[in-house]
């Protein structure tokens, strides 16, 4: 991408977003020249067009296409920041559609005062996340509000993938008998969060998962066994994916608590804080559901990768006209598994 000439450089070390920079004159051009542009430049950015013209799709393929905002407090934490959170976010929900992730949009909402040092820190693993992911930055925009009315920073980012146009991966498909498998422990991702944000004093600190799951994901594909659906699971956890898609497949599912695997450093955070690893966020964790055949080499793929090495099969599909999610405990007796009116830690992604 061509420079352009705008007198004093920006002082990027030093420098603060100003309201200047989200107006669409010469300072958002420096901007995104001076920054941006440094760091994401790839031949589709370089186009320099309100939108950028993509490579035709393969024969026998189809796009597929997730939007989402991140609006994450604080913007770093342990495992991970909102930068590399916003791509593998968009990433892994193309991911567990079965498409293969190929392009990225990102919308950049700033508030006037951040640093521009931390700005381009955000920019920068972002460029990270996106090279290890496999896809590209292809276009942007970029808004500034008033100091106070934005909290920092906060990330708007759609993604296109393209799946084979024969893809059956779904909630619909899901059928009574199926297992139901974990690709590893739950809530790492929302006790990271909360103890960063709180100064939560943990004997071990948690990290994020905050991952890609597109080579785990391609890692079961590979072994050729069917899968019904996945999904991602990110914020109300596991009991939010888990009833999402009992009500669009109008069936039950039934979990075994002694089978979902939590580290014992979270499991102590949650009985400290009150809440349950079921309801937390993760960022690198994806539910499976497949026919029973199946469960066995899905669960031998991803134990022998290094994001699936806790993955367990935790429960089964059910018969249910009325679509609940019920836990087997501990104690041998039943509960309900009810997704959450609200999340218990808001802004985690």
């Amino acid at each position: 991408m061509a420079r352009r000439p705008f007198g004093t450089p920006l002082d990027i070390a030093n420098g603060v977003v100003s309201l200047a920079h989200g107006a669409g004159g010469r300072a958002t051009a420096q901007l995104i020249d001076a920054l941006f542009a440094r760091h994401w430049h790839n031949e589709w950015l370089a186009q320099q067009e309100d939108a950028t013209v993509l490579p035709a799709l393969a024969e026998g393929m189809v796009p597929v296409v997730s939007t989402d905002l991140h609006v994450v407090t604080p913007l770093f934490f342990p495992g991970g920041d909102i930068g590399t959170l916003a791509v593998n976010g968009t990433v892994n929900d193309l991911a567990v559609r079965g498409a293969t992730p190929k392009y990225l949009t990102i919308g950049v909402l700033l508030e006037e005062g951040l640093p521009l040092a931390t700005l381009e820190r955000v920019v920068q693993n972002v460029a990270a996340a996106a090279a290890a992911a496999g896809v590209a930055i292809v276009a942007g925009d970029t808004k500034v509000v008033e100091r106070g009315k934005g909290d920092g920073l906060y990330l708007a980012v759609t993604g296109v993938g393209v799946a084979p146009a024969t893809q059956t991966w779904g909630a619909r498909a899901i059928q009574p008998g199926d297992h139901v498998l974990v690709s590893g422990t739950l809530g790492d991702h929302g006790i990271a969060i909360m103890a960063a944000r709180q100064a939560v004093p943990l004997a071990t600190p948690v990290e994020s998962d905050c991952a890609a799951l597109t080579p785990l994901i391609a890692a079961m594909r590979e072994t050729g066994a069917p899968i019904r659906a996945m999904r991602d699971l990110t914020r109300g956890g596991l009991a939010a994916a888990a009833n999402e898609m009992a009500q669009v497949a109008n069936v039950g599912m039934v979990f075994d608590e002694a089978a979902i695997p939590v580290r014992d450093e979270v499991a102590g955070a949650c009985e400290f804080l009150g809440i349950e690893p079921w309801h937390l966020a993760n960022e690198g964790k994806v539910l499976v559901v497949c026919p029973p055949e199946a469960s066995e080499p899905l669960l031998a793929a991803m134990r022998a990768h290094p994001l699936g090495r806790h993955a367990a099969r935790i429960g089964e599909v059910v018969a249910d006209p009325y679509a609940l999610v019920q836990m087997r405990t501990l104690f041998g007796g039943m509960r309900l598994l009810d997704w959450l009116h609200a999340d218990p830690l808001p802004r985690i992604c």
